[in-house]
């Protein structure tokens, strides 16, 4: 279980938090929970999501249950430096689909005493380590792993089965294209699949 870290030093401190999962787990839930937390607590806040990322809205962070907030939509890791300067807490939605520059930017901000939270996929369509979110989970002072439903199964999922034909890493979808599995129902659909 995750516990913010609530000790208050006279030297700035900042440290990486990471949310992880499959799709429809309740990663960005997660991450705008703690956020709305902080901003409750006056601490100064930022959100940003990936410029790919435009499923539900253009500037905002949402959740698959409709849950939002204001965030701003950035095309490369490295303008997230310049861009939350001056924040206390950052938040970064859908940390897969950005560039390596990821990893820097995050270890960063941490570096200059901000609190950092990250939430993404961390696995692929096939089942593989996603993007930066390998080293992302390895360098942070706090790794949540939360679960789907597997909607074959009623148990944990674990992956995110894409239900369209497509072999691009990247391919924004929503519950018409891809579905929550867990370990059994997710490797009997890529062995069907193969055939």
């Amino acid at each position: 279980m995750f516990l913010e870290n609530t000790i208050n030093h006279s030297k700035s401190s900042g440290w990486i938090e990471v949310i992880c999962g499959s799709m429809f787990s309740g990663k960005t839930e997660e991450l705008i929970r703690r956020i709305k937390r902080a901003e409750f607590a006056k601490q100064k806040v930022e959100i940003f999501k990936p410029a790919v990322d435009n499923r539900y809205d253009e500037q905002e962070v949402v959740s698959h249950n409709k849950n939002s907030i204001e965030a701003t939509a950035v095309e490369s890791a490295y303008n997230i430096l310049i861009l939350a300067a001056d924040c206390q807490v950052v938040g970064i939605d859908e940390a897969q689909f950005f560039d390596e520059g990821i990893i820097e930017v995050a270890n960063k901000l941490a570096n200059l005493g901000k609190r950092v939270i990250i939430a993404g996929l961390d696995m692929d369509f096939k089942g593989r380590p996603f993007g930066s979110m390998p080293q992302l989970m390895a360098t942070a002072e706090y790794v949540t792993k939360v679960h789907a439903i597997c909607v074959k199964t009623g148990n944990l999922a674990h992956y995110s089965h894409r239900k369209i034909t497509s072999d691009k890493l990247v391919e924004i979808g929503e519950k018409d294209e891809y579905e929550p599995l867990s370990r059994a129902a997710f490797w009997e659909e890529m062995n069907k699949e193969q055939m």
